[in-house]
């Protein structure tokens, strides 16, 4: 599903955004080989799997990959059926620990990445995220959700809806949010370990990098696994119309200085507004 534009609101904050999804609505989106997602993923699983795909130690993720690989077999039958014979025996997946193969194969069948929350603790206890966007898996597994926004900019209100969020999203509802980012780096992948902080310079290329995420909850186990289809196109084509170009326009500007330090976008700021004013007009 391409980003919702309508996820551009001013004034600009950090908060959770969450919108009911409607019934049969698709969560899932198949990715082929040949595909940047499908190649970035298989970089990652080949060189860094184990800053990609953990695990508290004795969570047992069994019933959210059934249920996951139930949500697969729903909305992607043909494309989930190709994906498994095409990467059974893969090199990437076979060199992986058994308990990951599983795990291994929906991030390369699917442009989303995944994590399962649980609802009775507000924490993280399982992740397996081939793209981050400037976090380190690693970092988060088993932490609580107020610990994981820790270092979000002007995040008071993602702190104060934790708890209640990990509730909502856990229920029988399922839910659905998107956030954005200009950044001058392309790539998919930017783990903080494998990438450093993008710098801007005058000849910099703008990128527009979104995310939708999603909810599959598990209302029975108090759990939803979260997805992530991360997406990045160079700003001059994202927007297609002047509507489009107001709007980030007007989000930008109504930015603090804490979350344009937080994004990186202080030095790209007034570049960027003044773009964004001329698409506009």
């Amino acid at each position: 599903m391409a980003f919702d534009f309508s996820a551009v609101s001013t004034p600009f904050r950090m908060q959770p955004g969450l919108r009911a999804l409607a019934p049969g609505a698709v969560q899932l989106t198949p990715i082929r080989p040949g595909e940047r997602a499908f190649a970035e993923k298989l970089a990652v699983l080949t060189q860094h799997a184990d800053q990609a795909l953990v695990a508290q130690a004795g969570f047992d993720a069994a019933p959210a990959l059934a249920a996951l690989t139930a949500q697969a077999e729903r909305e992607h039958p043909q494309a989930w059926r190709e994906a498994q014979a095409r990467l059974e025996g893969h090199p990437a997946i076979d060199a992986l620990p058994a308990p990951w193969r599983a795990s291994a194969r929906l991030c390369l069948a699917f442009a989303e990445d995944f994590a399962i929350i649980d609802g009775a603790t507000a924490c993280i206890p399982w992740l397996a995220v081939c793209l981050p966007s400037h976090w380190a898996p690693q970092d988060k597994v088993g932490r609580h959700f107020a610990e994981v926004h820790a270092p979000v900019a002007d995040n008071r209100l993602l702190l104060t809806a934790g708890e209640h969020l990990a509730r909502l999203v856990t229920g029988a509802q399922r839910w659905e949010r998107f956030v954005w980012t200009i950044t001058p780096e392309p790539r998919l992948d930017m783990h903080p370990a494998r990438i450093g902080q993008p710098r801007w310079h005058d000849d910099s290329e703008a990128f527009f990098r979104t995310e939708r995420q999603t909810f599959i909850p598990l209302p029975e186990a108090r759990q939803a696994v979260f997805t992530i289809h991360v997406e990045s196109r160079p700003l001059a084509e994202a927007i297609t119309s002047a509507a489009e170009a107001a709007a980030l326009h007007a989000a930008l500007a109504s930015m603090s200085d804490a979350v344009l330090a937080y994004r990186g976008l202080t030095s790209a700021r007034d570049r960027l507004l003044a773009w964004l004013a001329a698409r506009a007009a």
